[in-house]
């Protein structure tokens, strides 16, 4: 308790430093994110929220949280499951309600101001987060609950409640002697910053570097709409009559497909590959190797081999062996698949470029050449059919006929960007099911990649109400350019219906407690979005949203043909690539690290042990992967080919049913896999839907890699 009255002495005194004339009533009546959110669905008052509010507003969230938390601890009564179980599970609702709406801006509309609060924020509440963690008294009683299961006559989701938080606890050292415990505290606050300087750092780095053309020669090959988007970034810099591409995907990307400037290329590409590597101010490496060395600190004290062996023991996976067995036995037939790209594409560079050697910066330029000589086929005559209202009514669509589901525009509801959409989700009977926030383009305040958050998970209120989730997706996503909307690519395409999965999973996971709510492994969580992928290429689905944007004309069954025979065009570059960062992240989060390590040596290392060829670079290199920065992938990027597995099986599924839209299918898809997945292990919950434990050879057909 002494331990405690002196974290709250301390964190009163951080905060009232930078609110010394703002009293308490003054924080709880005039700071939006502390009242009730007055206005339609209960959405977040993104008009009246500032940077300034976040401080004070966690000020008086985490003390809330303390003093319901002393209260279990204190309480009188024996440990029972509802005054320590349930009130735990229900305790800290008002910083549940703030601490998305801090992490989602932060990524999606970040500011200099809202990364100062960051910084003064975050430490504290690790600390905050840590004093619970470890506050004896608690894990007493939760202990005592979790001993006494047997005896009680607990339902399936009440004891999984009570084994997902009593494994909360012990995982992360609630039963240590206090010296490690206080050991950890420090671990815990150091990883945290850590993390947080590395995401800061390669946001800097994404918006740092431009590419400036000046000479108009130097666009050659480009499509007339990739040189309208530079030319509006130019613009949009004051640099008229140049014309600008940056580390934006929509913008790198079809310059290293189209541009014949092979210089350039390299430039660009090495921008891209380089970026927390320069050796400048926002250089990651060293800050890379300590977030390691604290990780595995971390582990051994918690009882683990390694960082790998903690995050996959909770996992489908259970232990590092198996990932990398599952790793490696994709990784040679990849291989051996991109070494064949690279041969076919050489062939076309000696024509082309006598005497030259294919490099990484030539692979998406001379695989686009092989696509249109091998399938006829080219993203010019793929874009026109996938406007981005077209690909979001293709979403809405799917998501109807499968489950029954409509969406409804809410332009009253407030946003933090004039881009950004917002729509009610109503369900099949009418009621409604939340709101879903669109977020599409890029801008210099966002994080690169695509992602799908919430503003509100949904709970339910004292009076048994569900309170529905709000929930957004972030994408980055290429511009409308002049009186052209914006046309995606066949990869941006296939992402909106992958975050749009992820959306669904929050519209209906559903169940009585908090910790039991969409908590499923990380190597499942890619599944409910990835399978969404598959339904994007059916020609029945595609005639209903491919249109052509000019003449609403829909996509001719000539040009599908054309995109189903090219399916498995590229697929050892795209699978080479994923595997050699997954590798990349297995070994760092595996092997042994010293403050000493260098970055670069070690990927060298890895990349040479794999075999990995020069002409392909893997997705990520340590310094950008921004995967690894935080706790949600780190040790885990494997799991998006292994949820693979699962939605290849599950989607054959609906294919052999002779209905790709299978209402009762969709329906067992929606019971066991995404509304209440929670209540079941990862494979149980997938043998409930499918009545099988999934074929791998339905992911390795749908790869081209068998």
């Amino acid at each position: 308790m002494k331990k405690l009255i002196a974290f709250l002495m301390s964190m009163t005194i951080i905060f009232m430093m930078s609110n010394c004339s703002t009293t308490k009533d003054d924080k709880m009546t005039d700071n939006p994110l502390l009242i009730e959110f007055n206005i339609p669905f209960g959405a977040p008052p993104f008009d009246l929220i500032n940077a300034e509010h976040f401080e004070p507003a966690y000020e008086v969230a985490m003390q809330k949280h303390l003093d319901e938390i002393d209260a279990i601890a204190n309480n009188k009564e024996a440990p029972s499951f509802e005054n320590t179980i349930l009130a735990y599970d229900n305790a800290g609702r008002l910083l549940r309600r703030i601490n998305p709406i801090f992490s989602g801006l932060r990524g999606a509309e970040t500011t200099p101001e809202l990364q100062e609060a960051a910084q003064k924020i975050i430490p504290v509440l690790t600390s905050h987060y840590n004093e619970i963690r470890f506050n004896e008294a608690l894990f007493s009683r939760i202990q005592k609950v979790h001993q006494n299961m047997s005896l009680m006559d607990y339902d399936l989701e009440q004891t999984r409640l009570i084994e997902k938080i009593y494994n909360d606890f012990a995982r992360n050292g609630a039963a240590l002697p206090e010296e490690q415990r206080e050991r950890l505290k420090v671990l815990n606050e150091k990883i945290s910053a850590t993390a947080l300087k590395l995401t800061e750092n390669l946001l800097a780095e994404n918006n740092n570097f431009i590419l400036v053309i000046d000479n108009e020669k130097d666009l050659a090959g480009l499509p007339d709409d990739v040189i309208s988007a530079a030319a509006e970034e130019a613009a949009s810099r004051d640099m008229n009559n140049k014309w600008v591409f940056t580390l934006a995907k929509p913008s790198w990307t079809p310059f290293l497909q189209y541009a014949e400037n092979r210089e350039l290329r390299k430039k660009l590409l090495k921008a891209y590959v380089n970026r927390g590597e320069n050796d400048n101010e926002y250089d990651n490496k060293a800050l890379f190797v300590e977030l390691m060395v604290l990780r595995q600190e971390m582990s051994e004290m918690l009882g683990y081999n390694n960082f790998g062996e903690y995050f996959t023991a909770i996992q489908m996976a259970e232990h590092p062996d198996n990932v990398y067995d599952f790793l490696y036995s994709v990784w040679e037939p990849a291989l051996n698949r991109a070494k064949s790209e690279r041969d076919q594409m050489q062939k076309i560079m000696d024509r082309e470029e006598p005497g030259q050697k294919l490099k990484a910066w030539d692979w998406w330029y001379y695989a686009e050449l092989l696509r249109k000589e091998k399938y006829d086929l080219n993203e010019d005559q793929i874009r026109p059919y996938f406007s981005l209202d077209n690909v979001k009514m293709g979403n809405f669509i799917l998501s109807n006929k499968l489950f029954g589901i409509t969406y409804e525009p809410r332009p009253e509801v407030p946003v933090y960007h004039e881009e950004v959409e917002v729509y009610e989700v109503i369900d099949y009977d009418g009621s409604s099911l939340g709101l879903l926030y669109i977020d599409a383009h890029p801008r210099p305040g966002k994080r690169s990649g695509a992602w799908c958050g919430v503003y509100r998970t949904a709970y339910y209120d004292e009076d048994g109400q569900k309170v529905n989730p709000i929930v957004n997706i972030v994408m980055n996503f290429t511009r409308p350019t002049g009186d052209r909307p914006s046309l995606l690519s066949w990869d941006e395409t296939t992402t909106y219906f992958h975050e749009f999965g992820h959306a669904l999973h929050n519209f209906f996971a559903d169940g009585r407690y908090n910790r039991t709510r969409r908590d499923v492994p990380r190597d499942f969580v890619e599944l409910p979005s990835q399978i969404l992928e598959n339904f994007a290429a059916e020609t029945e689905l595609l005639k209903k949203y491919a249109l052509h944007y000019q003449t609403k004309e829909p996509i001719p069954n000539e040009l599908i043909e054309r995109i189903n025979n090219a399916a498995h065009f590229n697929q050892g570059f795209i699978n080479t690539e994923y595997l050699a960062a997954a590798i990349l992240d297995m070994d760092w989060h595996t092997l042994e690290i010293d403050p000493g390590t260098c970055v670069n040596e070690f990927e060298a290392m890895v990349f040479e042990r794999i075999g990995l060829i020069d002409e392909i670079y893997p997705r990520y290199r340590t310094t950008n992967f921004a995967h690894l920065f935080t706790y949600d992938y780190a040790a885990g990027y494997y799991v998006y080919r292994w949820a693979g597995v699962l939605d290849a099986d599950a989607f054959m599924a609906f294919k052999k049913s002779g209905d790709l839209f299978n209402r009762e299918l969709a329906n067992k898809f929606r019971k066991y896999i995404l509304a209440g997945n929670a209540r079941w292990e990862g494979m149980d919950a997938y043998k409930n839907f499918r009545g099988q434990e999934p074929d791998i050879n339905y992911f390795l057909e749908r790869s081209g890699l068998k």
